[in-house]
């Protein structure tokens, strides 16, 4: 509830003295030392006069760790504004520059392109550009083993009217998530992780995490697809030449992991020699194209003329115009067939952290590769349509005879330059278009070329992935989303290679290649690959409609409505390619969205799901706020003044039993003290507080407010807190037990907060419970000894990197370390017995309603109406987990002679208001005298603090009342006689009725202002709940909160 001022201690700027307020000297000094600031001349000459105000510079901005330049701290707002103070020679000191605490600004790790270890610039990480680094390996992973083996299938089957639209389709998809993720990486700095590292940064680590797996995943066992289409290849050749070693499937498991093994090896290398071999294989894969083009205009021999190959014929490309499907195909099983060549644009992306400049290498060079590879596909395809027939016999001696006619024949560009291939329409032919895979190669100038590129193709798109794997999963665990994973999250050597994810994605390439069912699996990969591009288009939809000041693209060329239109279209193509492995995937990325949501990861990057659910927030709010409150809508909204939110669990359990997920629970704290002493103290425990509410899922807010009183203080959280409609209606403090000894202006100060709730209409409630509510004092000896054990750990840690040698202030023997521990415990050392037993019974006491509660009552004392807000509380616990076992119990006073009558119109009311109680209790012996015992209580209680002017004169009482005027006169004692007897009759009957309820809950009395003394109320509260169970004094605002109307 309240905190005294602060003590200072490592919050407090030693440079500071409130008393002082003469202009600072400044003194030129070392900095070496980082003792004094030394006025930078930029700041001098700026303006013309000495100040600590800096001049904007991209220091302050830096993470921690940043090797690019020294991360500086500019002057704080305190160091600006508060008042001066001389040090020693009159410098003023302020610190330039902070060391590095692998801690970025948001308090997250900062493993970002700038945050690693310093190196010597000639031996440093290798950096590539955009050529080698994004368009060199987009290329590669585009231009796949389609563009030899299947592209002129898919043409013969679509015709190349369709075929474009085929690759047009596909390079939209492509383009507009080339344009996404420009728009992403050109928003900061982009570390590694590629497509997992944007999408995590953009939409949180819920999507980031379970997408960043999968995607993982998917590159490891392409690589094995890829190798097992090169092995394929390969096969083929021995068989060919009569060379199979073993039998083809083994043949196939031989060479593929050979390969495999060959191509870790590379990478392992590191990445030059990686580079190095792409660029290789890219000169391979070039030349093979050329080959194409070449082939084209040799002249066609006759044995390739049978073979349905001629040179460039306008009537074969006019007939291969129109599509001819054969074998059940269709537009989208062919389009499903192509468009995972299309998946490499993620290629360059992927090695974003050894790229020199992301930023700028990403958008140029993917978008570039699709250009490029989409034109090079649509130029091979037509020259293909140009040349090659759609079937052909490969017989010599179909030739039409002289004179013949072409009417009505089925291959009629054929029949027309003098070849007969009318029979593959009642017979299968090898060769055409659409019945041979070899059709590049038989076109092609010199065919061993294009068995080259084949091999090029497979090898640079399988290169990629086994690089792109454990670069994206080295990533995701370096982030901890996964703690299980976080081994493989460790570098090694000058560019931080994943050797430990290298091993792991050869295991699983490996494992494919030997068992797994590919073809299967295929499907599975591309509908990874897709929902990937599917997110990144999302994140670009997702962060422009947040519209986050933060969301400032340096790239421009997107639109917020394409990005969402192209990732509906990656939902499409996923179920056009394969439904069932559209569901799979979703499955999966939904169980592991489930997982990042449940475990609640400690990263913050600032994400537009945190956007968009602000955006919402001041939505809802400000709609809400034009509805008119309605009784039927009401819910318990409560204000705790619990001071820090782990000094009264207690206090704050029962708020949130009461509050839950489904209203507003604020935890509130009242700073006592000079502002200038408590300021600092209450803004670091913001975060901190809010914090363990978080952890503890206590679903509140935490509040604090810093004043010269705890009343000001409480006064201004009951009028200032909320929004709109979500403002709290009810205040919930604890009982003052120690209101004798606490002094008259406490006492004031707390009644005077209850009665400042009343004036604001607010809902009352004074929970008393007899073993207390304040832990206050437990918790800070406990965050004392993990203080102590956090500095010994970190002696101990300095010793060790020292080799047994202290350094800097800790330059001593290693003994006095242990004394730090030592000396810090003995301040909050072992308590006497009685003490430890009483926080014993305090630490159980503040975990009452934490526990599920026993079978047992809650026992409801609803002596006068205040709106149903005494009864409607109760009801709310009955409906929580923890009190479902606990019964209502209804007590209301009733006259004598007529307490059947009573009790049925209470029944009535209960029905009426739906509420249900195992009993209801008619007390028709309220009015009576209580005991002498009884009474004795109250008299001993207030003693101390009865003015006793009854039997001085009237002068002599008039000065005493004058002098102390907080004391209970005689005549006030006389005229609230009938009430003081009520609250000592209560507390008697609550004894013979209540003792063994979970909880008792009491209609609160109220003390008229200016009228009750604030000492006779406190013992009104007291001798009413002594010696009960938990006790809730409840006092609505007299609003109905209950209605029976629907």
């Amino acid at each position: 509830m309240e905190r005294l001022r602060s003590k200072g201690g490592e919050h407090d700027n030693p440079v500071y003295d409130s008393t002082l307020d003469e202009p600072p000297v400044y003194e030129d000094t070392n900095f070496s030392n980082r003792d004094h600031r030394t006025v930078r001349p930029s700041v001098v000459s700026a303006f013309g006069h000495d100040t600590l105000d800096r001049v904007p510079n991209i220091d302050f901005y830096r993470n921690a760790g940043s090797v690019s330049g020294h991360r500086a701290v500019r002057p704080s707002l305190q160091e600006l504004h508060n008042v001066f103070q001389k040090v020693s020679n009159g410098a003023i000191s302020v610190p330039d520059i902070v060391e590095d605490d692998d801690e970025g600004s948001d308090g997250t790790p900062s493993d970002d392109l700038e945050s690693a270890i310093p190196t010597d610039t000639e031996k440093g990480p290798v950096k590539f550009g955009w050529i080698r680094g994004v368009l060199v390996r987009c290329m590669l992973n585009i231009w796949g083993v389609m563009l030899f083996i299947r592209l002129s299938w898919i043409f013969g089957q679509a015709g190349w009217g369709l075929g474009i639209v085929v690759i047009a389709l596909s390079c939209v998809v492509t383009t507009i998530t080339g344009l996404s993720m420009s728009a992403i990486c050109t928003n900061g700095v982009v570390r590694g992780g590629g497509a997992y590292y944007m999408i995590s940064r953009s939409l949180g680590p819920e999507f980031g995490g379970s997408i960043g797996l999968i995607f993982a995943f998917a590159n490891a066992v392409a690589v094995a697809m890829y190798v097992v289409g090169f092995a394929e290849t390969v096969v083929e050749l021995l068989k060919d030449n009569a060379a199979i070693m073993v039998d083809e499937i083994n043949d196939i498991r031989i060479i593929g992991i050979i390969t495999v093994v060959l191509l870790l090896c590379i990478s392992i290398a590191g990445m030059e020699w990686e580079a190095k071999a792409q660029i290789l294989l890219l000169f391979i894969l070039l030349a093979a194209i050329v080959n194409v083009f070449v082939g084209t205009f040799i002249p066609a021999t006759v044995k390739k003329n049978s073979q349905g190959i001629f040179n460039y014929e306008s009537k074969i490309f006019l007939e291969n115009f129109t599509p001819a499907f054969q074998d059940g195909e269709s537009f989208f099983s062919v389009f499903s067939i192509f468009f995972p060549a299309a998946t490499g644009i993620l290629a360059g992306a992927n090695i974003s952290g050894d790229l020199r400049d992301p930023q700028a290498a990403i958008p140029k060079g993917t978008l570039l590769a699709i250009l490029i590879t989409g034109v090079t596909y649509v130029a091979v395809a037509l020259c293909v349509s140009a040349t090659v027939v759609r079937e052909a016999t490969g017989n010599i001696t179909d030739i039409i005879t002289a004179g013949a006619s072409c009417n009505g024949s089925s291959a009629l560009a054929a029949c027309e330059l003098g070849y007969d291939f009318s029979s593959c329409a009642v017979e299968e032919c090898k060769f055409g278009s659409i019945n041979t895979n070899q059709v590049m190669t038989m076109v092609s100038g010199f065919g061993p070329l294009i068995i080259a590129g084949t091999f090029s193709a497979t090898l640079s798109s399988a290169l990629a992935s086994l690089v792109s794997a454990p670069k994206v999963f080295q990533a995701l665990c370096k982030d901890n989303i996964y703690k299980i994973l976080h081994f493989f999250a460790k570098g090694y050597g000058k560019n931080n290679e994943p050797i430990r994810g290298y091993v792991l994605t050869f295991i699983i390439s490996a494992a494919f290649i030997l068992v797994g069912n590919l073809n299967t699996i295929a499907p599975i990969i591309s509908n990874f690959f897709l929902a990937s591009y599917a997110l990144i288009n999302f994140s670009c939809f997702h962060a422009s409609y947040a519209k986050s000041p933060g969301w400032r693209p340096a790239y421009k060329f997107y639109n917020m409505w394409l990005s969402l239109l192209g990732a509906l279209l990656c939902c499409v193509v996923m179920f056009v390619i394969n439904w069932w492995a559209a569901l799979l995937t979703y499955a999966i990325e939904i169980l592991l969205y489930i997982y990042v949501t449940v475990k609640k990861p400690d990263v913050n990057w600032g994400s537009s799901t945190q956007a968009v659910t602000f955006v919402s927030a001041v939505s809802n709010a400000l709609s809400l706020s034009g509805v008119e409150d309605h009784v039927k809508n009401f819910r318990p909204q409560i204000l705790a003044l619990t001071g820090a939110a782990r000094a009264r669990p207690a206090l704050l359990d029962l708020a949130h039993c009461l509050s839950k997920n489904y209203g507003l629970c604020l935890s509130c704290e009242v700073f006592v003290g000079p502002r200038s002493e408590i300021l600092e103290e209450m803004n670091a425990g913001m975060e901190k507080n809010q914090l363990w509410l978080r952890k503890t899922k206590r679903k509140a807010f935490y509040a604090a407010v810093a004043c010269e009183r705890f009343r000001e203080g409480t006064e201004s959280l009951l009028q200032a807190s909320g929004l709109g409609r979500m403002k709290p209606n009810i205040l919930l403090i604890g009982f003052q037990r120690n209101w004798r000894t606490a002094g008259t202006e406490a006492v004031q100060s707390y009644v005077g907060v209850l009665h400042d709730a009343f004036d604001f209409e607010y809902g009352t409630l004074v929970l008393r419970m007899s073993q207390g509510l304040d832990m206050s004092h437990i918790v800070e000896a406990e965050e004392d000894m993990l203080k102590a054990a956090k500095e010994q750990q970190a002696l101990d840690k300095d010793m060790l990197s020292n080799g047994g040698k202290a350094k800097g202030m800790f330059r001593k023997s290693r003994k006095p370390s242990k004394q730090v521990l030592t000396t810090r415990v003995s301040v909050c050392g072992p308590p006497p017995p009685q003490v430890a037993k009483m926080n014993e019974k305090l630490l159980e006491a503040s975990a009452r309603f934490q526990k599920k509660q026993p079978k047992g009552t809650i026992d409801v004392w609803w002596l006068f109406d205040d709106g149903g807000l005494t009864l409607l509380l109760p009801y709310i616990l009955t409906t929580r987990k923890k009190w479902k076992d606990s019964k209502l119990r209804i007590f209301i006073a009733g006259q004598p002679g007529r307490c059947e009558q009573d009790k049925q119109e209470m029944k009535s009311l209960l029905e009426k208001f739906r509420i249900n109680c195992t009993d209801i209790n008619v007390i028709d012996n309220i009015h009576v005298q209580p005991s002498a015992d009884s009474f004795k209580k109250l008299e001993d209680m207030i003693e101390p603090f009865c003015l006793h002017e009854g039997s001085k004169d009237t002068a002599q009482a008039e000065a005493m009342r004058k002098e102390q005027p907080w004391k209970i006169t005689d005549e006030e004692l006389s005229t609230f006689e009938e009430k003081t007897n009520l609250q000592v009759r209560l507390n008697e009957v609550l004894q013979e009725n209540s003792k063994s309820a979970n909880l008792i809950i009491v209609s609160m009395p109220i003390a008229r202002k200016e009228s009750v003394s604030d000492f006779l109320y406190m013992a009104w509260l007291d001798i009413l709940t002594k010696d009960l169970p938990p006790t809730l004094l409840i006092r609505g605002n007299h609003k109905s909160v209950l209605t029976f109307y629907s």
